[in-house]
C-alpha cells in the first residue's frame, strides 16, 4: 500500500481504436487529481497494428505470447520517458471482451513491465470486477467524478469518450464520493472509431477517417442507421458494456454502400447512440463533454450535436485534454488501488459491491 499522500503515477492506454499508446503522468492521492505533468503517444505501425488486429477475440489461453510481448515491449520504451514516476497503472490491449461469459482479456504482463522499469505497477483492473459480476467496463469514471469536482461543477454533467467504442458517464457531482448511491451512472453507448477505422482500413487502407473528410461528403442510409438502433442492447438498462467487435454486423450492413455514404452511415450511427443512451440517464445532464479520438472529428461531432439536445462541446472547454484523458484515468485507478479504494461501483460497472480492482506487482 502506498502510504505517501501525493503520488506521481503513470498511466498507460491503448484503446480498442488500435491507433496508439497513450501516456499521462499526474500527480494525485487517489481522491483529487492535483497537477498533470506530462503526457506521450506512440503510433502504431502498420505492421503493428496487423499484429494486433489478428489477435482480436483472442483469450488468455489463445496463442498470443507474440502480441503480449510486443504490447509489453512498446509500453515500457514509452515509460521510459518518465522516469520520475513512482507507479505506473498499465491498461494493456483489449483483445476480447464478454462480461457474464468468458470474462475479459488485456494482453499484456504487468508483472514483466514491473521488472523492465524497476518500480511498481498496476495491472489487470477490469478482472476482478467480471469476477464480482460487473462489466468490467467503463472504468473511467471515478476518474471522470474527479474532474468534475476538480472544475466545480455545479450540476449534473456528462463526459463522453469516443474511442474504438463510445462511453458515458452521466456525474451527481453535489455526492461526496464516486461510490456513493447516486454519483455515477457509466456504459458503453455504442460502437464509436472502430467501424469506421476498419472501413477505412478494409477499403481505402487508411487508419481512419481522418477529421470525418470522406463522411461529410457521402449520404447517411437512415433505413440502415434505423435498423441498427433496433438492436436489443439499446433497450437495456445501464450498466452495460460492449466489446469491439459486437457490432460486425453494422460493417456488413453499409458493404453496398459508396465509401462517402458507407463512412457517414457510421459516423451517423456513433452519434444517434449517443442520443440514445443521454435518454437513460437519471436526469439531462447540463452539459455532454467529450473526449476520445472521436471529438476530433468535426462530421461526428455535428451529428452529435444535432442528435442530442444538451450543448456538446470538447472536454477542453472545460480545461482538460481530451487526447490524454484515459490514460491520465488509469494512472488516477492505479495509485487507488494501491491505496485500497474502489476503482469501480454497482453504477459504473454494474458489481454487486464497490470493489477495488487491478493488481500490483512490484519488481524482484
Amino acid at each position: 500500500m502506498l502510504k505517501q499522500d501525493r503520488v506521481r503515477a503513470l498511466g498507460l492506454m491503448s484503446g480498442t481504436s488500435l491507433d496508439g499508446i497513450d501516456a499521462a503522468e499526474i500527480v494525485t492521492d487517489g481522491h483529487e487529481v492535483f497537477e498533470v505533468l506530462g503526457t506521450a503517444y506512440r503510433p502504431y505501425t502498420d505492421s503493428e497494428r496487423a499484429v494486433l488486429r489478428a489477435a482480436l477475440g483472442k483469450w488468455q489461453d489463445d496463442d498470443v505470447a507474440q502480441v503480449s510481448a510486443l504490447i509489453d515491449t512498446l509500453h515500457a520504451d514509452l515509460a521510459a520517458q518518465f522516469p520520475d514516476a513512482d507507479l505506473v497503472g498499465f491498461h494493456g490491449q483489449t483483445l476480447a471482451h464478454d462480461p457474464g461469459g468468458r470474462g475479459t482479456h488485456q494482453a499484456g504482463d504487468g508483472a514483466a513491465l514491473a521488472q523492465a522499469l524497476g518500480k511498481p505497477v498496476v495491472w489487470d483492473f477490469r478482472s476482478a470486477d467480471v469476477m464480482m459480476g460487473g462489466q468490467g467496463a467503463p472504468l473511467a469514471p471515478f476518474y471522470h467524478f474527479a474532474l468534475a469536482k476538480k472544475m466545480q461543477a455545479d450540476g449534473p454533467l456528462a463526459i463522453l469518450n469516443l474511442g474504438g467504442v463510445g462511453n458515458l458517464t452521466w456525474i451527481d457531482p453535489a455526492l461526496p464520493h464516486p461510490d456513493s448511491d447516486g454519483a455515477l451512472l457509466a456504459f458503453d453507448t455504442g460502437p464509436a472509431n472502430a467501424p469506421i477505422n476498419d472501413l477505412m482500413q478494409s477499403r481505402l487502407g487508411l487508419a481512419s477517417d481522418q477529421d470525418g473528410a470522406l463522411a461529410a461528403t457521402g449520404q447517411v442510409d437512415d433505413g440502415i442507421v434505423a435498423a441498427f438502433l433496433r438492436h436489443p442492447y439499446f433497450f437495456r438498462m445501464p450498466p452495460k458494456s460492449l466489446d469491439r467487435d459486437a457490432f460486425a454486423d453494422l460493417t456488413g450492413a453499409v458493404a453496398d454502400l459508396s465509401d462517402a455514404d458507407a463512412a457517414a452511415t457510421l459516423t451517423a450511427a456513433c452519434a444517434r447512440s449517443v442520443a440514445q443512451a443521454l435518454a437513460l440517464c437519471p436526469s439531462t445532464p447540463r452539459q455532454l463533454l467529450v473526449a476520445g479520438g472521436g471529438r476530433r472529428n468535426p462530421t461526428m461531432m455535428s451529428m452529435i450535436a444535432k442528435s442530442c439536445e444538451v450543448p456538446v462541446g470538447p472536454i477542453e472547454d472545460a480545461g482538460f485534454d481530451g487526447d490524454f484523458l484515459e490514460a491520465q484515468a488509469f494512472a488516477f485507478l492505479a495509485v487507488r488501488t494501491a491505496k485500497g479504494l474502489a476503482t469501480s461501483a454497482p453504477g459504473t460497472t454494474g458489481v454487486a459491491a464497490a470493489i477495488g480492482g487491478g493488481t500490483l506487482s512490484r519488481p524482484s
